[in-house]
């Protein structure tokens, strides 16, 4: 990559690539209160096609030219730090579905080869809600972590209106965009409980709460991840092996869904790589 000493400013709002980054983030903006499986397949798709017009946004002399010069630093390091953070976050969130996952697939396995009832299956379910529990907190852990990231984006200040502020911001909405689906998708592979935590750790959760609660049943109905934790308590709870076949159905539901997921989050851990590398070598000529 070539280093470039002259001064220069931000390709500007009506340049093709950022006018398209903008459709993108007003369109992403636009359904975040949807949070079925189906609703946040798209949004990563569209999170993807974000951050692909985000590298090509990078690949342009101008902004790199305005990322290199020293009056823009503590911003492009600021941006460093929370591409940092959602490199860690999506990484939580891989892992949550990995693991949701194998334990899925082994509980199918135990029920395929069941016959009658038998101590084996209630040990699996108990490993997998287990499993279920401490990946909970790893994710109430890293929500945390985002809404401290939406904290920093509502008190840091800089002057949008200056040479290159309008480049800073569009890159910093593109972080904030890729902090709310984020978090959708980690409230949704934890289930309910962990998007009603959410609902007083900022003011806009808490003016989404009312319309929340309004889709909650809705929502839960649609959630393949916890409808099969659900069935599976219910299993335990009851002791009725004649629901093991429901049992059966719900855990296919969400293996289903959790292989739909994984492909958007790994496409969008392998661009914030792609993006922290290319802003890393940008500051380094």
């Amino acid at each position: 990559m070539a280093c470039h000493s002259r001064s220069n400013s931000f390709p500007s709002r009506q340049h093709p690539i950022t006018s398209r980054i903008d459709e993108n983030i007003s369109r992403l903006r636009a359904s975040e209160a949807a949070s079925t499986s189906s609703s946040i397949g798209h949004k990563l798709n569209g999170l993807q096609d974000l951050h692909e017009c985000v590298d090509l946004l990078l690949q342009l002399p101008l902004t790199q030219q305005a990322l290199a010069q020293e009056q823009n630093r503590k911003w492009v390091e600021e941006l460093l730090d929370g591409s940092l953070m959602l490199l860690d976050v999506s990484s939580t969130a891989k892992d949550a579905l990995l693991q949701t996952k194998e334990c899925t697939q082994q509980l199918q396995s135990v029920l395929r080869r069941r016959r009658g009832p038998e101590m084996g299956l209630v040990n699996e379910v108990r490993k997998y809600l287990t499993s279920r529990k401490a990946m909970k907190k790893a994710i109430c852990k890293a929500l945390k972590n985002l809404k401290q990231m939406e904290t920093k984006f509502n008190i840091s200040s800089f002057n949008k209106d200056g040479e290159n502020g309008t480049g800073i911001s569009i890159l910093r909405d593109v972080e904030a965009v890729t902090v709310r689906v984020l978090e959708s998708l980690l409230s949704f592979i934890s289930g309910p409980d962990a998007a009603s935590k959410l609902s007083h750790w900022s003011l806009v959760s808490k003016l989404m709460h009312q319309k929340r609660v309004m889709c909650e049943e809705e929502e839960e109905k649609t959630n393949e991840i916890a409808n099969a934790e659900a069935a599976l308590r219910s299993l335990i709870k009851s002791e009725n092996m004649k629901n093991v076949e429901n049992v059966q159905k719900e855990l296919q539901n969400s293996e289903l869904c959790i292989q739909d997921l994984e492909g958007g989050v790994e496409s969008l851990f392998r661009r914030l790589i792609k993006a922290r590398v290319t802003v890393l070598n940008i500051l380094n000529c």
